[in-house]
């Protein structure tokens, strides 16, 4: 693929209750940033007291096809994924088919055990929280990596640390969790996250490449350094069809990616979010899980990261703020999802694809992004 040029491209906007001049002034400062990190295509959704304050999209959805990126385009969001398996975890606790503090081995049908802690119980609570000492070492794309039952390398998915002492982050937590969610309800992942979190949120969105509009799919672009050139990823909408007709309910989990593989736009992540900035309640006056449940998810459990249950706290975003959410990147796509609860604001910003220099915590695009939209439409 060329090297992308970029040019301004603004699609059509969802919501905007700013000004002619807030919005003009908005359009060229984004576009500036955009500039800067050669972004491909960008998102921008923005929730004010409780309120859909304002929707924008800019750039390309696909540069081969010179398509410009609407407001309700779908994303796969990578990581951001893994807040909607532990809703739906929070759900089946409080129907009282699982605890936090449950063994995890009783609960996906296999031992999961730390061989160098073997009487250390990992449980749910672990799982959900990155603290479980269990790795991507293995991969992370079949269970059957860490099942005892079927691996000879299973020990190499464990960390040489006591379980519950240290986070670490690792996908294979939540590939896990998908199979658990499907063990305790009976339902296809895919199935379940659909019926209990997207419907009721009146959300177009999925896990399932294949029930989902084709026509809505936002090409992600990876950067490559040594060519110095963005090229497309169509491995992140592949097909499932196939595996999906060979299904094994809790084996067959990681089709789906609980870990990372949902489809969204922009504007109907804002909306769920809304659903964690309210405690579990959707603008539209739906409570899909308790306050206490909700609460909990955002408690970090680790006091250095500031993660709790797939949802993480931080103050390194927005200077003097303290916020909560997640982010997300894979394929060359970059999102964030980051929201604050008493003050009831949130944003959500993904690119398809952008050039940034190496980073430890934020994506800098992203973060630059976040850092206007604040001070834009949030502190004035």
């Amino acid at each position: 693929m060329k090297k992308f040029l970029f040019i301004l491209i603004i699609g059509v906007c969802y919501c905007n209750q700013l000004s002619w001049a807030q919005q003009q002034s908005f359009d060229e400062k984004i576009t500036d940033i955009m500039k800067q990190y050669q972004a491909i295509g960008l998102s921008v959704a923005v929730v004010k007291n409780n309120t859909m304050l304002f929707s924008q999209s800019y750039g390309l959805k696909n540069v081969e096809q010179d398509q410009i990126l609407h407001p309700d385009d779908i994303f796969r969001i990578a990581s951001i994924s893994k807040s909607f398996s532990a809703t739906a975890i929070m759900q089946l606790i409080e129907q009282n088919k699982c605890h936090l503090d449950d063994d995890f081995s009783d609960l996906i049908g296999f031992k999961i055990r730390n061989p160098n802690f073997p009487d250390k119980k990992i449980t749910l609570k672990m799982i959900l929280s990155h603290t479980s000492s269990i790795n991507d070492k293995n991969g992370y794309f079949d269970l059957d990596v860490i099942n005892p039952t079927h691996s000879d390398q299973y020990k190499n998915s464990y960390s040489n640390y006591e379980p519950g002492t240290k986070y670490a982050y690792c996908n294979l937590n939540f590939n896990m969790i998908g199979a658990v969610i499907e063990r305790l309800s009976g339902q296809r992942f895919d199935l379940y996250i659909k019926e209990h979190i997207l419907d009721p949120l009146q959300l177009y969105a999925g896990y399932c490449v294949d029930s989902l509009d084709k026509q809505k799919f936002v090409t992600l672009y990876e950067y490559d350094n040594n060519k110095q050139e963005f090229n497309p990823q169509p491995n992140a909408y592949l097909s499932r069809s196939l595996e999906i007709k060979n299904y094994t309910i809790a084996h067959s989990t990681p089709v789906f990616s609980p870990t990372g593989g949902m489809k969204i736009s922009a504007v109907d992540l804002a909306k769920y979010m809304g659903m964690h900035m309210n405690y579990g309640k959707g603008f539209n006056g739906l409570q899909i899980i308790k306050k206490s449940s909700s609460k909990l998810m955002q408690i970090p459990i680790t006091s250095d990261e500031g993660y709790g249950l797939a949802l993480m706290k931080t103050d390194k975003l927005v200077p003097h703020k303290t916020l909560i959410g997640h982010t997300g990147s894979a394929y060359g796509l970059y999102s964030a999802m980051f929201f604050d609860p008493k003050e009831k604001f949130g944003i959500v910003v993904i690119t398809n694809g952008c050039h940034v220099p190496e980073y430890t915590e934020f994506n800098p695009f992203l973060k630059d992004c976040i850092q206007l939209i604040y001070q834009t439409m949030i502190q004035n």
